[in-house]
């Protein structure tokens, strides 16, 4: 089934401008800190909300799809789901279903007309999503998914507003902090970090989010990576008018 994709999915929509390159060089050095240990179940979350997280899980998917991986995006904000409105999709079943009625996972995902890009929505809204994640079925599934695709994204709720990402990120191989610039204060995303740290959760790194380029009027993506806060490495990309 063919199905529309809304204008936040960049790298498919417009995959020569500057913003899809930025998710390119994201995509690459995700590559290079998954040498060592294979990055394959990926989480990506926020301090707060309204920063861009689904829309860099869901543009990021895509772009490792590109490239040959077999990509399953997952939105786990069973709380306030956006994946469906970005794919146009319909959530009358997902991820709450599939692990309340032990549907199997191919009854459930969306394969997408993106090459190897298949989507599982939240589904309905239940009433214990803290639950659901923290449970032995969620575990499982993570590790079965794990055996059918390349990389497992998945989309959280906000750090700082609940306790779902928390509890997913111990059992995923990396978590992604997304923050908004000139928006996120700066002990939101501390306390973020630390929160994931309690848990020992695998931070991978943030990225800055919604940077406007004073010069061509655009918004880029500054990327800050270090495994276990060391060696930072930094990415930017510019373009001129």
């Amino acid at each position: 089934m063919k199905h529309e994709l809304s204008q936040e999915i960049v790298v498919a929509m417009d995959p020569k401008s500057i913003y899809s390159e930025a998710y390119r060089v994201l995509r690459t050095n995700l590559q290079f800190t998954g040498l060592d240990k294979p990055l394959k179940a990926i989480l990506v979350t926020s301090s707060n909300p309204q920063e861009g997280k689904t829309t860099v899980a869901a543009n990021l998917a895509v772009t490792m799809s590109q490239v040959g991986n077999k990509v399953l995006l997952v939105d786990a904000d069973m709380r306030k789901p956006r994946l469906q409105k970005v794919f146009m999709l319909e959530n009358y079943k997902g991820l709450s279903t599939m692990i309340a009625s032990d549907q199997d996972i191919e009854s459930v995902v969306v394969h997408t007309e993106i090459p190897n890009l298949d989507i599982l929505t939240s589904g309905p809204v239940p009433p214990n999503p803290a639950e659901i994640l923290s449970s032995k079925k969620m575990r499982l599934f993570i590790e079965k998914c794990k055996e059918i695709y390349d990389t497992v994204l998945f989309d959280t709720p906000p750090v700082n507003s609940v306790a779902d990402a928390s509890i997913l990120s111990t059992m995923v191989d990396g978590t992604i902090i997304v923050t908004a610039a000139n928006q996120t204060e700066r002990e939101a995303v501390k306390a973020a970090k630390e929160q994931l740290e309690k848990v020992n959760a695998r931070i991978l790194g943030v990225i800055l989010n919604k940077v406007k380029e004073s010069r061509g009027g655009y918004y880029y993506y500054y990327y800050y990576y270090g495994e276990d806060n060391q060696k930072v490495r930094k990415k930017k990309r510019h373009a001129y008018s």
